[in-house]
């Protein structure tokens, strides 16, 4: 049988831990987040740390993940929600700012919202995510205020992030702030404002992007070696989407002879590499598509992106506050919407219907095996194992479950930093 999950510690020794900062933020005397090359970001204990308050557990993506949104809401999208949580729009579209739609990983619609959320809503700032201006490889927490602080800032970062960690910013300000991260970034942040009314009332909006999972850091290393970079301090430069939809990914750097050299790898080609280094907990993630979010943004992937085209962002809403900002955002010429269609989201990610069912086959499997199991509530998965998945893949989720589970040490706590 699964063993309970009792404290943050268990969190991340169980590989359950999404990196995602909340527990810094709600308990920062106890924990700070640093990075475990082989596993992401995860929670360091303070010296002569205080007994846990449990609050940093109530809001932990990694332990539990629990819908609360109305469901017999006559506007939401109801042949979506069973799959996709809570939609009111679904739009393709992008940012109308020339600059922001290059520089975007898809059409720049996040950067787009948030500048508007800061010149037309008065808000004070973003917080978000951005490469560290050390080690370019790492990414650091960083709170924008301008549309050139979001603007360098932009496009994927590939990496471990814990945008979270910095709650504290956002609850310095006179005003509410936008926050940006990944979906499980952005579930921390809401479970936490559900307990917390300071930070409530301090956060404007809430976006999220698509997310495949989180590759660690030494699989970041392994790339850069590949294509001749052993040491990543050499690095002036390291991007891995944008400037062109998808873009490249590209690596800038000096080697020992002061010789400038650029590398540049496709989409698929660096994330083909990548995603082989994702951390546990992205393998059962029941929420790809930023489901607590006011508003999430992906690639419409339902059809082929031709050479040269210019990006375009899924955009979908999934609070009325995010309805909202959507419009008032698209009256005010940040972001143009070109086609409202449901449809796009499901063809636009067709593959997330059978990652959702194969939750259902891999969490039993755990369960059975003695590993910890995030407890998950509003994520309906027996429906999609049954309908999405033929019986050969069932098998197949099954077995590599199984595989996994041992291999990884799952039924066993670990130290991440060892």
């Amino acid at each position: 049988m699964k063993l309970p999950v009792l404290n943050i510690n268990e969190v991340a020794e169980r590989q359950l831990c999404t990196g995602c900062g909340v527990c810094a933020s709600l308990e920062p005397e106890r924990f700070r987040m640093d990075d475990a090359p082989s596993y992401g970001r995860r929670p360091v204990l303070a010296g002569e740390a205080p007994e846990e308050t449990g609050d940093a557990l109530r809001a932990c993506p990694g332990a539990s993940l629990t819908h609360t949104f109305d469901e017999s809401d006559p506007d939401l999208l109801e042949e979506l929600r069973p799959a996709w949580g809570p939609v009111y729009e679904v739009w393709e579209g992008h940012a109308s700012d020339h600059d922001i739609r290059l520089a975007g990983s898809s059409g720049g619609a996040a950067t787009a919202l948030a500048l508007f959320a800061i010149e037309r809503q008065g808000m004070a700032g973003v917080l978000h995510t951005g490469a560290s201006g050390v080690r370019r490889h790492l990414n650091e927490t960083v709170y924008s205020t301008t549309r050139a602080d979001l603007l360098s800032r932009t496009g994927s970062r590939y990496a471990p992030a814990s945008p979270a960690d910095r709650l504290d910013l956002v609850l310095a300000q006179d005003q509410p702030s936008v926050f940006i991260g990944k979906p499980c970034d952005v579930a921390g942040v809401q479970q936490a404002r559900r307990f917390r009314d300071d930070l409530d009332a301090k956060l404007g909006l809430t976006i999220a992007f698509f997310c495949a999972g989180v590759p660690s850091t030494r699989g970041n290393l392994a790339l850069l070696e590949k294509i001749g970079v052993s040491d990543p301090a050499a690095l002036r430069s390291l991007r891995y989407r944008g400037n062109g939809w998808p873009g490249l990914w590209t690596a800038e750097w000096t080697d020992a002879e002061g010789e400038s050299h650029t590398a540049q790898m496709t989409y698929a080609e660096s994330w083909g590499f990548l995603q082989q280094y994702r951390q546990w907990r992205c393998y059962i993630c029941p929420d790809h598509s930023g489901e607590f979010a006011d508003i999430a943004v992906g690639d419409p992937w339902y059809r082929p992106v031709e050479p040269g085209e210019p990006g375009k962002s899924l955009i979908i809403a999934r609070t009325r506050r995010g309805v909202e900002i959507l419009r008032a955002a698209a009256e005010a010429g940040y972001i143009t919407l070109e086609t409202r269609d449901p449809s796009l989201l499901p063809r636009s990610q067709a593959n997330l219907l059978s990652t959702r069912g194969r939750l259902f086959g891999q969490t039993l499997v755990m369960r059975v095996m003695g590993a910890a199991v995030p407890k998950f509530s509003g994520f309906p998965t027996f429906p999609h194992w049954l309908r999405h998945l033929s019986l050969s893949m069932k098998l197949r989720s099954l077995t590599s479950t199984v595989t996994r589970v041992r291999r990884r040490n799952l039924r066993k706590r670990i130290d991440p930093f060892a």
